[in-house]
């Protein structure tokens, strides 16, 4: 996630944590007629984000990645679903030449009506705000993983208990974290064929899906969705391309007892994976990201060495997993 771009923060008071909920059981809600929610697994989903780390950070072009996405499209092979790799070349603001892979998994992709769901898997070769190693990259437990855990075991969910109404298309976007440093700019030109030196995975997605002329009925992104108290403002590039949606799930997470986490209140944009696919695809797309009432986007671990799994709450994967599966369900 990058903070270079965040633009129209607003002072906002500190909203209680409360409302929070996490029974990893394999229960189900019955909805009505044929319709259930299965129960999200928080310990599943922290120990996806465990696995990350403890492969290292996951740079482009490292040991750790390229395990990393191996591990991803076998796990998700492993749940039936339709995978895709899309690879392909990129060059980073400081001149480095990087391989990169957008990982898609389709399920039930014969269903015409699609739900989109997104992260980046990739974390920053640099922890550029950090006071004491700058230069060293960092574990991104909750910059990258906790999305991907989350999603991944939202997949496991979706093999499990097919939805009736909906497809779901999960996309890994690679090179989202490789952007310019802190308080510094490239000294390079931009690419024609670029936006930003941010999001090089879901710029090349958005211009470049991974079937002809996709489509999907909203897309929700996940950006650091796992740390302990961690709060959920409505973003907004959400509110200006997809209000519907971002009012939709905020209502859910309501229902669900999570209004002290998905707090009702409007902050400012970010750049991020959604804009890309809100402006270049035209799938209206929401993110969830974490937002500090008093610190802005992301908090004081953003690029630096507290990103690390100690910050990881399965309360607030839970939280997350449960309100983006219901939102599914109840489709």
């Amino acid at each position: 996630m990058n903070s270079k771009f965040t633009i129209g923060l607003f002072a906002l008071v500190l909203v209680s944590c409360g409302g929070r909920n996490d029974k990893p059981t394999e229960k189900v809600e019955e909805l009505g007629k044929g319709i259930v929610v299965p129960s999200f697994n928080a310990d599943s989903a922290y120990n996806f984000v465990k696995y990350q780390v403890d492969l290292g950070p996951r740079v482009p072009t490292s040991e750790a990645h390229k395990k990393a996405g191996d591990f991803f499209v076998k796990t998700l092979k492993s749940y039936g679903a339709k995978v895709y790799e899309q690879h392909f070349d990129a060059t980073t603001f400081d001149g480095v030449r990087v391989s990169l892979r957008n990982i898609i998994a389709s399920f039930q992709p014969e269903k015409q009506k699609r739900i989109l769901l997104m992260a980046h898997w990739d974390t920053r070769p640099f922890a550029d705000k950090d006071l004491s190693r700058p230069n060293q990259p960092f574990d991104g437990a909750n910059d990258g993983a906790s999305g991907v855990g989350v999603l991944l075991e939202i997949a496991r969910m979706l093999a499990q208990n097919p939805p009736n109404n909906v497809g779901v298309d999960i996309v890994l976007f690679d090179g989202e974290d490789w952007g310019e440093k802190e308080n510094s700019s490239s000294g390079n030109p931009l690419p024609s064929h670029l936006q930003s030196w941010w999001c090089l995975g879901s710029q090349h997605w958005s211009k470049n899906p991974h079937t002809a002329n996709y489509s999907a009925y909203f897309g929700i992104l996940l950006d650091m969705v796992g740390a302990k108290n961690a709060h959920f403002f409505k973003e907004g590039v959400s509110v200006e391309y997809a209000n519907q949606t971002v009012n939709r799930v905020w209502a859910i997470a309501s229902r669900l007892g999570y209004s002290g986490v998905f707090v009702n209140q409007k902050v400012g944009a970010t750049m991020d994976d959604h804009v890309f696919v809100n402006e270049v695809a035209k799938i209206p797309s929401i993110s969830i990201v974490d937002y500090q009432p008093g610190i802005g986007f992301f908090g004081d671990y953003h690029h630096t060495q507290k990103d690390n799994l100690d910050l990881i709450s399965k309360e607030t994967l839970g939280v997350v997993g449960n309100t983006v599966l219901h939102v599914i369900y109840y489709e």
